[in-house]
């Protein structure tokens, strides 16, 4: 069989926006798992941070001084755009393995929600 080269400048595109993707996640930060969050004494009857995770299926609390907040809160947001990003890139991946490699013989094409596309 041959290469399914049907739209060689999407092709391009995707591989573009693919190391786009890769590079970026060069770029990420620390990560960390988990929640963090600035508890005020009006809602709770107590104040301070705290940073919330799940092991084991139980939920773990640990209490942060303010500058463990601020690093937490930027590795919590770091991770939540790591993950954004390799759903990504996984999608784009599906759009070239299946424009490239060899398919099936199939009656009709298949759907963007079977490839996971939408």
């Amino acid at each position: 069989m041959q290469l399914m080269k049907k739209n060689p400048a999407a092709l391009t595109g995707w591989q573009k926006k693919y190391d786009r993707l890769r590079q970026s996640l060069a770029r990420t930060g620390p990560i960390s798992a988990g929640s963090v969050l600035q508890r005020s004494a009006a809602t709770s009857g107590r104040s301070g941070y705290q940073w919330t995770r799940k092991v084991a299926g139980k939920t773990v609390a640990v209490a942060l001084s303010q500058p463990q907040f601020a690093a937490l809160q930027t590795a919590v947001a770091n991770e939540r755009k790591l993950w954004r990003t390799i759903q990504a890139m996984e999608k784009i991946s599906r759009q070239i393995i299946f424009e490239t490699v060899p398919d099936t013989r199939r009656r009709k094409p298949l759907s963007k929600k079977a490839l996971g596309l939408i």
